[in-house]
Parts: structure tokens; sequence; C-alpha cells
């Protein structure tokens, strides 16, 4: 592979180069293996082969997988499109599996003990008070912590502690707050913290109320079980929030407008439901409302695309959708462009 390179003049620094260069073989320079470098047709069959990807075949799309043999390259080859498909459906379920593993260290009363602490050390450092963001009212909410209610388990997701408090203004005023706790690093970590229940007034008192859209992790609990014929909308909406998350910095995601090219600092309201398949491409398709930060009535509606890629759902794309716009001293939502529905299928 090396008789046909280009290397500089410098006669030091070109014997290095070539030194370098000429004990690996070719496909050590290629593209990252896909499925985590795991036997392909190893994966079709559902084994982890792990391979040094020697042996190694890159499709048309210039994806580089990899082999444990010639013969299973062979067999793979037979139906390479139908191959990948299951090869990629069976490294996410595995991956899913290494996650609900590393679960497998803690329980639900290990995910109640720490928050407990955390909610706990938080208050003791502002006066009683545990200080809630709430991105849908852009407000920041004093309330006094009363137990834990019960804890949620989603394998290879995390623990969903619901957590109840109230007002430190009214104890009247009940609030029932969902954590997203998982395992990071042999530790527990939280990724998330949502108001599930709000107090609404009425006639003389409160009573809660649940907010709309309710938060992914909750709907699980009503699909029929052996409903894994597709990706469903919580996965999908999870994958979303693992973006915002890792993307986002302090709580802000900047996003640059394609329009534009204004670099936008935005606060993640929520996930718009349901969410929608994609009939051409089969990719999934979500609405999500954000808010410019340092405002509290200039919203964005922002798409997120997400599909497979190396085995896990991925944001693929985020595209500026809907932008506020001044209207008789109030901001609207002005959409930049439209969708066909029959175009996609909603799922469940």
């Amino acid at each position: 592979m090396c008789q046909n390179l280009e290397f500089p003049r410098n006669r030091r620094l070109a014997s290095l180069l070539i030194v370098l260069t000429c004990s690996f073989p070719a496909w050590a320079f290629a593209a990252e293996p896909e499925l985590g470098g795991y036997c392909a047709m190893g994966l079709v069959n559902h084994q982890r082969i792990k391979t040094d990807c020697a042996i190694n075949w890159t499709s048309k799309e210039g994806k580089l997988y990899c082999f444990s043999s010639e013969a299973t390259k062979s067999e793979f080859l037979t139906a390479a499109d139908e191959n990948i498909q299951r090869a990629t459906d069976s490294y996410a379920a595995a991956d899913i599996d290494e996650t609900a593993s590393e679960m497998g260290k803690f329980n639900s009363d290990d995910a109640q003990t720490y928050v407990d602490g955390f909610i706990k050390d938080q208050s003791a450092r502002n006066g009683g008070a545990f200080v809630l963001e709430d991105p849908v009212t852009d407000t920041s909410i004093p309330l006094v912590y009363e137990g834990i209610d019960f804890t949620r388990t989603i394998d290879g997701y995390g623990f969903f502690p619901d957590v109840r408090f109230h007002a430190k203004s009214d104890e009247a005023q009940k609030y029932l707050v969902d954590f997203w706790v998982v395992p990071r690093n042999g530790k527990l970590a939280i990724l998330e913290t949502r108001i599930y229940k709000t107090p609404v007034k009425e006639g003389g008192g409160w009573s809660m109320m649940q907010r709309q859209p309710k938060p992914w992790w909750w709907i699980p609990a009503a699909e029929h079980p052996g409903q894994t014929e597709q990706k469903r909308s919580w996965e999908i909406m999870s994958a979303i929030d693992g973006y915002i998350e890792t993307e986002g910095k302090g709580g802000v995601l900047t996003l640059k407008d394609d329009k534009t090219g204004e670099e936008i600092a935005l606060n993640y309201v929520d996930i718009h439901q349901p969410v929608r398949r994609l009939k051409d491409d089969g990719q999934y398709f979500v609405c999500t409302d954000f808010r410019k930060a340092g405002t509290n009535d200039q919203f964005y509606d922002i798409d997120f695309w997400v599909g497979a890629q190396e085995g896990k759902m991925t944001v693929t794309k985020v595209k500026v959708h809907k932008v506020p716009v001044l209207v008789d001293g109030n901001y609207v939502q002005k959409p930049r462009y439209n969708f066909n529905s029959e175009t996609f299928d909603e799922i469940p």
C-alpha cells in the first residue's frame, strides 16, 4: 500500500512516515468500524464476537463492517442489506442489555436513597427549600420536600423516583416531581428533573393536575407487553433528551439558525407528542419547544430527526421549524415550513 504514497522531501521525516504507515494494514486507515468492531455475521446470529477487523467489507455508503473469518464475511454478503439491518438491531438490543447490566449494580432503593440525600443536601444549602427550575414558566420554585412516593424502573434506561413536594409559601400547593437517575462510572447521577403534576386552584382549595405532554418515561406503563415490532415513542424521545443533555451546557442548547446563520441560545421546555415516522426513509420526527435564553415569551419550535446509527437511536438532524415574531406587542410562532400528513405515520 506504500508505493503510491507521496512523502515529504525531508528524508528523516519521510523515513519515519514510511515506517509508521507501512507498519499497519490498509483497514487501519479506513473509516471507524460499525457495530463496535464486532463480527457483523456474529451479531446476525445474536453473538458478540470481537474482531481486529483485519477481515472486513465496506458498503456502498462507505461504512466498514468487520468479520471473524472469510467464511462469515461470505455468508454475510449473500444478503448484505438484510443482514446489515439484522446486525444493527442485534447490536442495539445488546447495548441496552449492557446498560441494564450496569443498572443491575443498583436497585430502586438505591435510587431513592440517592435522590433523598441530594434533595436534603440542596435544601440545607437554600434555607430549607429545594429550588426547582421550571422551564415551562421560566421561574424558580422554592419547594419543601415531603418524601418519595415510589420509583419506577425501565431496564436499560434508568430509575425514575416520583417525589412529593409542597410550595414553601403554601403547604396546600402540592407538586409531584420526577427525577431521572442513571448509573455513571459506577455511581448514580441525576440526568433530568421534571414536574409531573402541579397545583391548580379549584374553588376554595388546591388540587393537582398532570402536565401535558407527560414525560416519556410514563409511556411504557401504558403499552401492551411484547410491543417491540418497531421503535416506540418513548425510545425516540429518550434519544432526544439524551442529545439535549449531552450537547447543552448549563441547561442551554446553542443552535445555529440554518436560515439566518444566527447562533441561538435556547432553554429546553418540552417534547411534543405524538412521535412520527417518515415513510420515505424510516426516520423518526419529533417537534420540541425551546425558549430563547434570557426571555420569557420568545418560543421556538425545533424539529429533531432520529435514526439508527451504529446500533443506537441517534439525532441525525436538528432544524428550526417555527420562530418567535412580534405581532401587536406579543410574540407568536411563525412556521418556516409545513409537513404533509400523508408523508408520515404516528407511532404509539
